[in-house]
């Protein structure tokens, strides 16, 4: 591949709903014009307004995301595949084109049960690992 090409990254989750959406955002912002980022799921669950909160929270907005599954984007060939869920990496079709495979699963914050705090304070602490694993990333690209 040219140095000049952008890579494609695709991060992929189970329902696009948290946490493939966090990684969309902060890989975005920490890759800026050195990639082009996507998200989607095996399945679609709609953007979780948990997740929504929790970004706008450290600065980003996530609010227009669409929770999109992986068929939208079969006609794209995509240079990383990233999955953050051990669902998402069992049952993954095979992409074409592929050349690197990342798999970093992190806890689903949308089953965290309990008060409000103690929802958002799963949210926050998966959303921290999930900035760290993509500053990190970032900073190997």
């Amino acid at each position: 591949m040219p140095a000049n090409q952008v890579k494609r990254i695709l991060i992929l989750c189970t329902g696009n709903s948290c946490r493939s959406q966090m990684m969309e955002a902060y890989l975005k912002s920490f890759l800026q014009d050195r990639a082009e980022v996507y998200s989607a799921g095996i399945e679609s669950h709609g953007l979780n307004p948990w997740a929504e909160l929790i970004m706008e929270e450290d600065g980003f907005d996530i609010s227009k995301n669409t929770s999109d599954k992986i068929e939208k984007y079969e006609h794209l060939t995509f240079d990383t595949l990233i999955t953050v869920c051990d669902h998402a990496k069992e049952v993954c079709p095979t992409l074409p084109g592929v050349r690197e495979q990342i798999h970093q699963s992190f806890e689903d914050p949308a089953k965290a049960h309990g008060t409000e705090d103690d929802v958002m304070a799963v949210f926050r602490r998966v959303r921290d690992e999930i900035k760290a694993f993509a500053l990190e990333y970032s900073a190997r690209f």
